[in-house]
């Protein structure tokens, strides 16, 4: 540990020394050209915005990521949904919600995060390429959940405000969504208070079968208070509650809700229960003077799963202290975070027990414009790690993050985009819901992770025309086994390796946007199975298809599409993975005389198909039936502000 903690202290003295010697020259920059939108695109960093949010009209992750073929949800109820980057697991990347670390899931066929977009104001994705300040372990990049201020909901001048939302839905399954808020801002006072209900019947696929477990039965509360003197100093506190308890599939006592059924088993129907409660304390200075930039949070989440024999529960406590230092050609961002992650079995078997994780690390980012053509991010960090398992055995270890991306313009239409990173993943908390289950946990000696991703590309922007192309490698060493706790620790080498390609044309009342993203994913050098729980998945070709068009000041209509191609490349035991195409449209209105009220009607799975989406479990796999995807749906949704 002594070694440990002497590079620790290296690194802290190295970046506050870097600062001490830059901050002489301090002036106010406009965008690090390397931190636009259009360079952090083409390196991976894709923004789904506020409003595309509200074009997709998601009531789950499945549907947030509508349109975007490098990011992939799984299907079915909430309780089973995963988000995919290239392939890889979430469980592999940095999740976040308004910067605070959120911890996994309690058991394999449930999800990591349970979430309702109605309230997110952006989603940013890292694939491979997380910079120094996005925070530990993340190994193939970031997901960054933003939610919505009060201020970004108020009219202009007013001071309090609200909005009820109603969505009914019908085809392949009745449903029914509601939420309202009201939230206000006065004297730098600040307040969001917001509620939402999704109740429903199971869904059918395009043959008309009932999918049984399916039904939505999701409730979500959330706050957000607020300060901001008038010096710019904002102290935030936000608090947020979701849980999905309906009826779910079950075999022997354990949940499925990931697989229409498991034939053989013998299939139930009953209440599985996964939450998610979420406290966070953010104090940021919006108007900086000097040198000094800086953030302070602190965050606590748990993730509850509780379904018969599946009883666990992970619990994270972090924070972070660090700020933004202006300097004469950039910023440099410095800090250090924290994070203390348990994984109980809340069951009752004798043998149930916790294990507890702990890190603690200091880094440092530098964003900068170096001459008129190129644009540099890089940063390091380090990170020292404990990790007790539930006999109370203890390992610790530590390791170096870093990082590197440019952005160099070739010609005036024309750049290059280049970056590589390698992450420190550290230890990995095993399945809470697995810990002790069916023996005593016996450890052997546990192993870190380490990633390496390389990213280039070229993008090309003229007028109204924007387009990409990159290339990118992620490879994961000793990705830990979660399911290990009887002897030796076991671990997979991971890879995913293909392209991205965008094409994107915008003009005055509309855009239409293509992107289309090859991943293969390897595990231990052999095809990824679709029960590579923790690790990924097949994903082979994917093209998405977004775009929205103004009629007129009142009507507005768009679309998303989705195209899998056949995928050969598969395990031993597995079948290819079929193609299939799906369209999903929408129309909104708003009345002339009426601007404070949107109808709006969405026809999802235009052409009634069957079919099994790409990221979901067990697809080919002859031991299960998959979950295959909502019939034809309509929804008609009524939302008035006020």
């Amino acid at each position: 540990m002594r070694t440990d903690l002497k590079a620790i202290l290296l690194a802290s003295a190295s970046a506050l020394a870097t600062t001490s010697a830059m901050a002489q020259q301090v002036i106010d920059l406009d965008t690090i050209r390397v931190e636009a939108d259009a360079a952090q695109d083409a390196l991976g960093n894709v923004e789904i915005s506020a409003e595309e949010i509200e074009e997709r009209n998601a009531a789950n992750t499945d549907e947030l990521f509508a349109g975007q073929s490098e990011i992939l949800a799984t299907g079915g109820s909430v309780i089973a949904q995963k988000v995919l980057v290239h392939g890889l697991e979430e469980s592999n990347l940095a999740v976040t919600i308004d910067g605070a670390r959120q911890n996994k899931g309690a058991f394999h066929h449930t999800g990591n995060v349970p979430l309702d977009p109605f309230l997110l104001k952006s989603v940013n994705v890292s694939s491979g390429l997380a910079p120094a300040d996005a925070g530990p372990g993340a190994l193939a990049g970031i997901i960054a959940y933003e939610t919505k201020d009060a201020r970004d909901l108020l009219d202009p001048g007013a001071t309090i405000g609200g909005f009820t939302r109603l969505t009914f839905g019908t085809g392949s399954g009745s449903s029914f969504r509601r939420s309202a808020a009201l939230y206000g801002e006065r004297d730098g006072f600040e307040y969001l208070l917001a509620y939402s209900r999704q109740t429903g019947d199971d869904y059918e696929n395009g043959d008309g079968d009932v999918i049984g477990g399916t039904e939505p039965d999701l409730e979500n509360a959330f706050a957000k208070l607020a300060y901001t003197t008038d010096s710019g100093k904002r102290f935030e506190f936000s608090a947020e509650q979701i849980s999905d308890q309906g009826l779910r599939p079950f075999q022997g006592g354990f949940p499925r809700p990931d697989f229409e059924d498991v034939p053989g088993r013998g299939t139930t129907y009953q209440v599985a229960l996964t939450e998610r409660t979420s406290y966070s304390f953010t104090y940021t200075d919006e108007n900086p003077q000097g040198i000094w930039a800086p953030t302070i949070q602190l965050a606590w989440n748990e993730q509850l799963v509780d379904a018969q024999s599946a009883q666990g529960r992970n619990r994270s406590l972090s924070g972070k202290a660090e700020n933004a230092f202006a300097l004469g050609n950039g910023v440099l961002t410095a800090g250090v975070d924290f994070f203390h992650e348990t994984a109980t079995n809340t069951g009752t078997a004798a043998n149930a027990g916790e294990e507890e994780l702990s890190n603690i690390g200091v880094y440092a980012q530098m964003r900068q414009d170096v001459g008129a053509r190129v644009s540099l991010s890089y940063g390091m960090r380090v990170d020292s790690q404990t990790f007790t398992g539930a006999t109370g055995e203890e390992w610790s270890s530590s390791g170096v993050s870093v990082n590197a991306a440019a952005d160099v313009l070739l010609t005036d239409t024309l750049t290059l985009n280049i970056g590589a990173a390698s992450v420190w993943g550290g230890y990995e908390l095993n399945e809470a819901a697995l810990i002790g289950l069916r023996s005593a946990p016996v450890y052997g000696d546990q192993i870190t992770s380490r990633s390496m991703n390389y990213r280039i590309g070229l993008r090309y922007d003229q007028g109204p025309w924007q387009a990409g192309f990159a290339l990118f490698h992620t490879e994961i060493n000793d990705a830990n086994d979660p399911f290990t706790t009887t002897g030796e620790a076991a671990a997979y080498d991971v890879t995913s390796q293909g392209f991205d390609a965008k094409l994107r044309y915008t003009g005055a009342r509309g855009y239409i946007e293509g992107n289309w993203t090859f991943a293969d994913v390897k595990i231990d050098e052999g095809p990824a199975s679709t029960t590579s729980y923790y690790v990924g998945r097949p994903v082979g070709h994917i093209i998405g298809l977004s775009g929205a068009y103004e009629l007129t000041d009142q009507w507005k209509i768009g679309g998303t599409a989705e195209i899998a191609l056949e995928v050969d490349d598969v395990p031993d035991g597995f079948d290819p993975l079929d193609s299939y195409e799906v369209v999903n449209l929408w129309t909104t209105w708003t009345p002339r005389d009426y601007d404070n009220l949107t109808m709006r009607l969405d026809v999802k799975n235009v052409f009634d198909k069957t079919y099994s989406g790409r990221g979901n479990d067990g697809v080919g796999f002859s031991a299960v039936e998959p979950l295959t995807e909502p019939g034809r749906t309509i929804f008609l949704s009524a939302n008035m502000t006020f």
